[in-house]
């Protein structure tokens, strides 16, 4: 979805009449400024979603941003400067903090993800298990976190799975059927050793291990030559993580990047003009 319509939609959620409270105070405008700050240590993702969200309401509203996405801030930090009506920034608050809190939290857990894989060469990945219609916003707070993307949509990489191989018959009848119809690159999801096994003769580029343990992961590894990259999956907890890493693996996907991620915390404090 377009952006612009993204936020239309989220302010016609926000506000499908007026913000009556606002509307009721009478005043018709009131210039200022305003200071986004942290209220805990986090990873910024969303600055340009926000800067947008503020301008739908009121297009003269000017940012002095501090901080780029990707940027560590410290609890009580300044984030960003905002000039302009207080009064139309009231209504723009809120579905502008809820992006932003959503994708600093995302870019938040996967930095810790990230840390915990330490000087391995292993990458984390997303999934897509994402917020409907928020799935470039939430990878991009991936990105930020120093996170790396796995497929946008299902138009865009051959992943074979449990359900295509069961389909199919078997591993072998699934990669040779979508070898005949393209030349992608082809995953393909394993739970066991014989699974590994049929993936390796027919010579697919990534093996998924499916929800294994670290010690069916390390024999995996053993009969994976190394030109096939190799990515772990299913209950990727950071405890669990370094471990997983050590392995060699290529990469490690964990859905909780997005599904999973605490809301950041921010405050927008206003600071009002004296009235005389």
């Amino acid at each position: 979805m377009d952006r612009s319509e993204l936020i239309r939609q989220a302010y016609s959620e926000d506000i499908p009449r007026t913000d009556i409270t606002t509307e009721s105070l009478g005043l018709i405008e009131r210039q200022g400024e305003a200071r986004l700050i942290a209220k805990e240590d986090l990873v910024l993702a969303g600055r340009s979603v926000f800067t947008d969200c503020v301008k739908f309401i009121d297009p003269k509203t000017q940012l002095d941003w501090l901080f780029d996405d990707g940027q560590l801030i410290l609890k009580g930090q300044n984030i960003c400067w905002i000039k302009g009506d207080l009064l139309t920034l009231l209504r723009a608050e809120r579905v502008a903090l809820n992006f932003l809190g959503r994708l600093s939290g995302i870019a938040t857990l996967t930095r810790c993800f990230v840390q915990s894989a330490g000087k391995t060469d292993c990458k984390i990945l997303d999934t897509r298990k994402t917020t409907p219609l928020l799935r470039d916003l939430e990878k991009a707070a991936v990105r930020s976190g120093g996170g790396h993307n796995h497929r946008m949509t299902l138009s865009d990489a051959i992943m074979v799975k449990e359900n295509h191989i069961r389909a199919a018959g078997s591993i072998a009848l699934a990669v040779r059927a979508i070898r005949q119809s393209t030349r992608l690159p082809i995953e393909v999801e394993c739970s066991t050793l014989d699974e590994v096994g049929q993936a390796v003769h027919e010579k697919v580029q990534r093996i998924l291990l499916d929800n294994m343990s670290l010690e069916l992961m390390q024999e995996a590894l053993k009969i994976i030559p190394s030109h096939i990259e190799t990515e772990a999956s299913g209950n990727m907890t950071l405890d669990r993580i370094p471990a997983v890493a050590a392995l060699g693996v290529t990469y490690i996907s964990v859905g909780a990047l997005t599904h999973s991620a605490p809301c950041a915390d921010f405050s927008l404090l206003f600071q009002w003009p004296t009235i005389s």
